[in-house]
């Protein structure tokens, strides 16, 4: 069941989630960890004022609008929220702020929630240049449906008045596909350098005074292909664009992750036998297109595989879903861990956007099994009455002996810290398709917030489990309050999730995958607090060798608070020091072999060594 608010009966919403009986439950996020940090990823705009023309399809690879174009960073950039987009990424308005919390005045009272705001623009034309605004945008998504008294508004910046002006406005509808809006800006009130435009929602919150740890993310809206430019008429929706649809995925049959030790005994089975990918002729003319592929090992910095699934004829504005016919197995002198990155890219004309063209996975190989892509965009959990003892389970399999060690789980943020509660981790045989005998128990666990990227936390198991085979790993409740699990809707959890209730698991019905990664092989490293560099844990970037730029493993990067990147050299003496947004400049040094330290609050996190050539 899927809580969403009732603006016709509030009432009525509260008295059903007090006296229902326990089922599985999906909410919106109370906040989001890929936002924490992200205000340290954002650099100083490189300009006053944009010339038309001003475009943006939010198909770049940052989870922040593009500081070139836009002068805020409420929305999410992202793919998750939507299967729909004109091209790859869309910009997502919500009822998270910049930071990724719910809004301070968030209640069940209608309230202003995110805006996207442009940089000023030169619009310093006459009337008759024919001027239009236009982008499309679609209610709700993959995500929560407004209501009709919520909103998407645009406005208008008229630069001589120092005065916005309300010019459209869209009501919450049930739709899945995105629509085209085209406005033409003829008021000489506009018409001078110092324009701008701003999209700005409305939200209420659901009313739910029973369970807090239920209340999150509400009232989704997303807009995509931006266009501002002169020279246009009404009827100018088409865009002249091919483009990437979707991102790329794993290309492994099963899992997202795994350990590579795992992969080698079961790589005919694992390893899928293409590459798919999703595009779209947006364009009202047959198109020709030709699709290009090469794959990295990241680590070792060569390329491993490239090939050409040839050129082919997309008609007008359709849809491809296309499958490019792969042989190759990943393969690398590593044991456990490898990170490999996949590329695709369509060579179009040369009147296209080339920023949507090319698309780029990194297939990582650790010591963890993951189903799930690394980001929640909903929250899961057991609610309602006799859920007090319900568990909570997912299945996993071993295909080599090895030994469960711990388990990483990403709980949401929840209103009012509502499920800060205890619970059981466990874990189980198999029993036939469902969980079976208990092989571990730890009690009186507490739900706690990770650090990394993603939001995960580590759970060390106290006692090892040898596995070797199916098992499962998952939770059992000590009270009814809602844990809110982070949850990926992009994924399918198929027949791998299941829920205990009344004495009886049942295969869960809740289309998505729960947020959970047991974690297998040697011991963990249990301390970071050792300042040693040999004692400290280390963490992945590449290229290694470098010469210019490095770049930092995402999930190496703590969530919260400002984290350092320190170059040393081998005498301890700090180089360089920059705030850690993910890329870090190293043409300064002279070639040799230095120290890479994460570090945040004066306290040194993980370690690599790079070796720095020409």
């Amino acid at each position: 069941m899927k809580i969403k608010k009732s603006s016709l009966n509030i009432i009525f919403l509260i008295f059903c989630l007090c006296s229902a009986q326990g089922q599985e439950v999906t909410v919106g996020l109370q906040s989001d960890p890929r936002l924490k940090n992200k205000i340290f990823l954002q650099g100083k705009s490189s300009t006053d004022t944009v010339n038309l023309p001003f475009f943006d399809d939010f198909s770049g690879y940052g989870i922040i609008p593009d500081n070139n174009k836009w002068g805020d960073n409420y929305v999410l950039i992202n793919n998750d929220y939507s299967n729909n987009q004109i091209t790859t990424g869309i910009a997502t308005f919500d009822a998270l702020d910049a930071l990724g919390n719910l809004y301070e005045p968030a209640s069940s009272a209608r309230f202003e929630a995110d805006r996207l705001t442009s940089l000023p623009v030169d619009l310093n034309y006459a009337a008759s240049d024919s001027i239009f605004l236009s982008f499309y945008f679609q209610p709700g998504g993959l995500a929560d449906l407004p209501e009709d008294n919520d909103s998407l508004t645009l406005q208008f910046y008229a630069p001589v008045e120092d005065k916005w002006y309300s010019i459209w406005k869209a009501k919450g509808g049930a739709w899945h596909n995105f629509k085209a809006v085209i406005l033409k800006i003829d008021q000489e009130r506009y018409l001078h350098r110092g324009f701008k435009f701003r999209f700005k929602n409305y939200v209420t919150l659901s009313s739910n005074v029973s369970d807090p740890s239920i209340v999150g993310n509400c009232d989704i809206w997303n807009i995509d292909y931006v266009l501002l430019n002169k020279n246009r008429n009404s009827a100018d929706t088409v865009s002249h664009d091919v483009a990437f649809r979707t991102p790329l995925r794993s290309l492994l049959n099963t899992y997202e992750a795994m350990p590579f030790k795992h992969f080698r005994q079961i790589y005919l089975q694992e390893m899928g036998s293409s590459i798919p990918i999703h595009y779209r002729n947006n364009d009202n003319i047959t198109r020709n297109i030709t699709r290009d592929f090469e794959i990295r090992d990241v680590y070792k910095n060569s390329l491993v595989k490239y090939f050409s699934a040839g050129a082919d004829n997309i008609a007008p504005e359709t849809s491809e879903d296309f499958n490019a016919d792969l042989i190759y197995t990943f393969d690398t002198d590593k044991d456990d861990s490898a990170l490999f990155k996949v590329t695709a890219w369509l060579i179009t004309d040369i009147f296209d956007p080339k920023e949507n063209d090319t698309l780029v996975y990194y297939q990582v190989f650790k010591n963890y099994f993951a189903y799930d892509d690394g980001s929640a965009e909903e929250g899961y959990g057991v609610s309602g009455l006799g859920s007090r003892n319900a568990r909570v389970a997912c299945r996993f399999r071993s295909y080599i002996e090895d030994t469960l060690r711990a388990v990483n789980i990403c709980f949401n943020d929840s209103y009012l810290d509502a499920n800060k509660r205890t619970f059981d981790l466990m874990v189980w045989g198999d029993n036939n398709g469902i969980p079976g005998d208990i092989l571990y128990t730890r009690e009186n666990v507490t739900v706690e917030k990770g650090k990394s990227i993603n939001g995960f936390y580590t759970y060390s198991l106290i006692d090892p489990v040898p596995v070797n085979g199916v098992f499962y790993v998952g939770w059992k409740q000590r009270s009814e309050t809602f844990l809110n699990a982070g949850f990926d809707i992009n994924t399918s959890g198929s027949n791998r999730q299941f829920y205990w209730l009344s004495g009886e698991w049942k295969q869960s019905a809740v289309a998505g995958t729960i947020m959970i990664r047991p974690i297998v092989g040697s011991p963990l490293t249990t301390s970071i607090n050792d300042v040693n560099y040999g004692k400290t844990e280390a963490f992945h970037f590449w290229p290694n060798p470098a010469s210019d730029f490095i770049t930092i493993d995402p999930e190496s990067i703590p969530v919260s608070g400002l984290t350092y990147i320190s170059v040393a050299d081998l005498q301890g003496r700090i180089l360089i020091k920059v705030p850690c947004t993910g890329r870090v400049d190293i043409s300064s040094l002279h070639n040799g072999i230095y120290f890479l330290i994460l570090s945040q609050n004066g306290r040194q996190l993980r370690h690599s060594r790079l070796v720095k050539t020409n």
